[in-house]
């Protein structure tokens, strides 16, 4: 007799995430399956903390959202989807309001994710694409190793830029430019 797998949802996700087994670790749930997230190492902190100060200080300077980091999103058309990126910005329209606890209910405008040396390139893509069927409107995944960023968009474009050249926000984060010479430069 076959075996059925129960796929979890966001609330039994969120549920076990507070049990003792699972407290000390972190998690996203992808296609109603927890995966464990390991720690992230040193140089991807770095980065994932220069890329979350360039893009806070522009959106409090023009009064735009709000810049997270490590924040958990969950989907509001897949109940079996929570993803945290390692650095997010959500336009004030968006946003949870200040004081409002738990996930975001809506995925961010712009999620970037930092690769590691051991994430595969094509689960990472992948991730990119959850992102944005999910309503996220721009990805980027930023590669240190190789200076180089790959910008997803809705429309499934996507465009790899280097150190030489400079990254936008697009409709998602209008008017941000960084020179990713800057970026690499750690």
């Amino acid at each position: 007799m076959p075996v059925l797998e129960r796929l979890l949802d966001t609330d039994t996700f969120l549920d076990m995430c507070l049990l003792p087994e699972y407290r000390h670790n972190e998690y996203e749930l992808i296609n109603g399956e927890m995966v464990e997230m390991p720690p992230p190492g040193f140089v991807h902190g770095e980065y994932a903390v220069e890329v979350a100060y360039y893009l806070r200080q522009y959106a409090k300077k023009h009064n735009l959202g709000r810049v997270t980091v490590e924040a958990g999103f969950r989907s509001a058309d897949d109940r079996y989807l929570v993803l945290r990126p390692d650095v997010a910005f959500l336009s004030h329209d968006r946003a949870p309001k200040p004081g409002d606890r738990g996930l975001s209910a809506v995925m961010p405008d712009l999620a970037v994710e930092i690769a590691s040396p051991s994430d595969r390139l094509a689960a990472i893509r992948a991730k990119a694409e959850l992102y944005l069927r999910n309503g996220t409107r721009l990805v980027w995944l930023v590669f240190p190793a190789e200076q180089r960023v790959e910008v997803h968009s809705e429309g499934g474009e996507m465009q790899s830029l280097g150190a030489q050249d400079t990254l936008s926000g697009g409709d998602a984060l209008p008017g941000f430019t960084l020179e990713l010479a800057r970026l690499f430069a750690l």
